[in-house]
């Protein structure tokens, strides 16, 4: 969408203080610079003619196409289930630090409201859960329109803070949300990865589907600093003073293994991964997750089910 994309960058959509009109900028514009949208509609939709046989309701004859053509055929619907769909917000202290137009925990928080917007808009149900060494705040599950407020007035208070116990967290959601459903987790992942995995394959096992967006900041992935640089602990009281030039292979080395061993334990637990650069167009996050609806619709038409890693740096 070449025409809209410019609209959905983040020094662009940072100039919307309030949140519920940067979601609604955000989903409306990526909508627009869309064709078609892949996945909209009611909980029923058309699938298919088929001929008509004896036995068929005559209710479900098309008779526009009976008109056209003198022949009885009949369309086939395909059902599905309204979602069912869980936003966690991390709101550790490490999620407050970035460089750019807007830090990794605006930029969480941006996702997180412009999917609650979609969402509602196709309507859905959403709840919010934010966290940090546990659950905040529970948003519970809505379709309507006016929800929105809620899940944005809990992003609000829940200002970054304290550290990550991933697993509790994770394990908590699970017993809170019993029903099947869509979770998707929005966080920079800077936590235990064994609770991480362990989390992500307890929501698998009792049948969630999962996505994870991992937000990173440009700085966390380049590593751009030259010179001497003091670095300070955002969750540890701890400062470091070095030359970050010496550092630079050892870090990107260290990152990349960080990132595969992620990237490969959502895989393994059949999760959505998705990681997102701070500076990167908001519509990506839009993308992934219409892409992941469309994935559930397909697996609900017995074509299998299995996790996909993606990329979007």
């Amino acid at each position: 969408m070449p025409d809209t994309k410019k609209f959905l960058r983040p020094e662009v959509i940072s100039r919307i203080a309030r949140l519920e009109l940067r979601a609604r900028h955000v989903v409306e514009g990526f909508l627009s610079g869309m064709h078609r949208s892949p996945y909209f509609g009611q909980s029923v939709e058309f699938l298919q003619h088929r001929e008509y046989v004896f036995g068929d309701d005559l209710r479900d004859v098309d008779w526009k196409v009976w008109a056209k053509q003198d022949r009885y055929y009949v369309k086939q619907y395909e059902e599905d289930t309204n979602l069912r769909c869980t936003l966690l917000c991390d709101t550790s202290a490490s999620m407050h630090y970035g460089a750019g137009a807007m830090n990794k925990y605006q930029y969480g928080c941006t996702i997180i409201a412009s999917l609650a917007y979609l969402i509602l808009r196709q309507q859905d149900a959403v709840g919010c859960v934010t966290f940090d060494r546990s659950t905040r705040m529970t948003v519970p599950m809505r379709t309507r329109r006016n929800h929105l407020d809620s899940i944005v007035k809990a992003m609000d208070v829940s200002t970054p803070q304290e550290k990550t116990d991933i697993y509790q967290v994770l394990r908590a959601v699970a017993e809170t949300y019993p029903r099947r459903g869509l979770v998707v987790l929005v966080s920079d992942l800077l936590v235990d990865r064994e609770g991480l995995f362990r989390g992500l394959k307890l929501l698998r096992s009792r049948g969630h589907d999962v996505m994870v967006f991992h937000v990173l900041d440009d700085d966390e992935l380049d590593f751009p600093f030259t010179g001497p640089t003091r670095f300070d602990g955002l969750e540890l009281p701890e400062q470091l003073r070095c030359n970050p030039r010496a550092l630079r292979e050892g870090y990107l080395a260290a990152l990349n293994d960080y990132l595969e061993e992620v990237r490969r334990g959502c895989v393994r637990n059949n999760v959505d991964y998705s990681l997102l650069r701070t500076s990167q167009p908001l519509d990506a996050a839009l993308a992934a997750y219409l892409n992941n609806r469309l994935g559930m619709h397909h697996r609900k038409r017995g074509k299998g089910e299995g996790g996909r890693g993606k990329e979007n740096v």
